[in-house]
């Protein structure tokens, strides 16, 4: 009876960028090349999974208000498939650690005692406005930038203090918010933002489906 221990897999927590494929990292092409099973979104582009030839491929996302893989369930597939020695690549879009909750599944890698590397993505938080040639900073308008979710989800993170954020002035990012602008735009306004103030929103950026609103911030709509 042989007592060889397997090997635990590395788990990667790869960031897929926003949407256009060539904007993902060298290392984060290397890890799907490497691959033994990929654990992937909903919208990562068809194009990176080919990157994994060798790779098991396992969606694991789900369409706005379908049915989801639970955040519970894929954490124990990561761990059981590095328990077998299998390389895991959980591929996200954007970025794992910017509202991808890329830190819950470090975290539960790291309790069961699994090695976990992040290779972080190009983020949407600033990807998205360069698609559409704004600068999110710029020395002559904005020195500061705010990112706020759009969809404040069950979790125990405090409610989002928008007097706050409307006072910290330049730029503000809210990503997952195209279902909410009525409502978004409305806190805003009531945190004292000028209703005048100029707004975009952007959806499915860096992909053929790109669609976007140029508006007033109390005329933005989806």
């Amino acid at each position: 009876m042989s007592d060889t221990q397997i090997e635990l897999g590395l788990v990667y927590l790869v960031g897929a960028g926003p949407g256009d494929p060539g904007l993902i990292t060298l290392a984060g092409a290397q890890a799907l090349r490497d691959a033994d099973v990929v654990l992937h979104d909903r919208l990562v582009a068809a194009e990176l999974l080919k990157l994994a030839e060798n790779a098991d491929l396992v969606d694991v996302g789900k369409a706005p208000g379908g049915a989801a893989v639970p955040q519970q369930q894929i954490n124990q597939m990561m761990i059981d498939h590095s328990r077998r020695g299998r390389r895991v690549v959980r591929l996200k879009g954007g970025d794992p650690f910017v509202f991808g909750r890329g830190g819950e599944e470090a975290s539960a890698l790291a309790a069961a005692g699994i090695p976990v590397q992040l290779v972080p993505g190009v983020t949407s938080a600033h990807a998205a406005a360069g698609a559409l040639g704004i600068a999110v900073t710029d020395r002559r308008a904005a020195s500061a930038v705010t990112v706020v979710t759009g969809s404040e989800g069950d979790g125990d993170a405090p409610p989002i203090d928008w007097d706050a954020v409307a006072r910290v002035g330049g730029t503000i990012v809210v990503m997952m918010g195209w279902r909410n602008f009525d409502e978004i735009a409305r806190r805003l306004m009531s945190a004292g933002l000028p209703a005048d103030t100029p707004a975009a929103a952007i959806e499915q950026a860096w992909t053929p489906s790109q669609r976007s609103v140029f508006a007033p911030l109390n005329q933005l709509r989806a």
